[in-house]
């Protein structure tokens, strides 16, 4: 049986962890070759080291132009052109709005939307027809959690943008969708700026209202990237996909 990315190029930011790390060996598993772009360079380098020939790495930042174009360049003169696009990069930060400043809002927008959107912005020239452009939203677009507004408001536009894009690109053969991960165990949770003790009962809490009683893992959301990908998913346009262990319906 032919793998379901056989011969694709995929390019993945935010790839040195979590969820783009998990898109990344999955895709490799898949037959694709992926260029594969985040800030932290030795675990690049490691992910390029486990994957020999199918994997490159380009260290950089999605809010630093000179940082996209020069993943762009790479990418195009090592492949000629993509067919697989997901700009993973994203922060979230815990803090009530109340206590919120407006570098606060800037930074997470600058990272979750301003830097998805430029990087499909520059790839949009070297994005072959029949593409798939994925970007990761939330399962917080459908529900409210104190403290993540800023982050949810900062994916909800992402997720318009997506349908939208989906729209424009569709007589160009691109197919354009989003993944909406609920909980999942990445290294983001630690980052959000709750103190460890906080943490464990907020994700004992959100735990409880999971059907499976658990958070998902970084492979659900890969999974699901493999099949947005694929050649089964070649008649989806604009569809947002919750994967969330049933948090929404709870």
């Amino acid at each position: 049986m032919q793998n379901r990315l056989e011969d694709k190029i995929a390019v993945v930011t935010g790839a040195s962890s979590g969820i783009g790390r998990s898109i990344v060996e999955h895709y490799v598993a898949e037959g694709a070759k992926v260029v594969a772009f985040a800030r932290n360079q030795e675990a690049l380098d490691a992910l390029a080291a486990a994957y020999p020939g199918k994997v490159i790495a380009v260290a950089g930042d999605v809010t630093q132009a000179a940082d996209l174009q020069r993943l762009v360049e790479e990418t195009v003169k090592a492949f000629g052109g993509i067919d697989i696009l997901v700009p993973n990069a994203g922060i979230a930060r815990v803090v009530s709005f109340a206590e919120s400043t407006a570098e606060a809002c800037h930074t997470q927008f600058s990272v979750n939307l301003f830097g998805a959107i430029e990087t499909v912005r520059l790839f949009l020239p070297h994005i072959r027809r029949g593409g798939s452009v994925q970007f990761i939203t939330t399962f917080l677009t459908q529900v409210g959690f104190p403290g993540l507004a800023i982050y949810s408001a900062s994916k909800a536009a992402l997720k318009s943008f997506a349908q939208t894009l989906a729209a424009e690109l569709a007589p160009q053969g691109i197919r354009v969708n989003s993944i909406a991960p609920g909980p999942i165990g990445t290294p983001l949770w630690s980052t959000v700026g709750l103190p460890p003790d906080v943490l464990n009962v907020v994700a004992q809490n959100v735990s409880a209202r999971l059907m499976t009683g658990a958070f998902g893992q970084p492979e659900d959301i890969a999974e699901t990237s493999v099949f947005l990908a694929s050649n089964a998913a070649k008649n989806i346009y604009g569809q947002e996909i919750v994967v969330d262990g049933g948090y929404t319906i709870g």
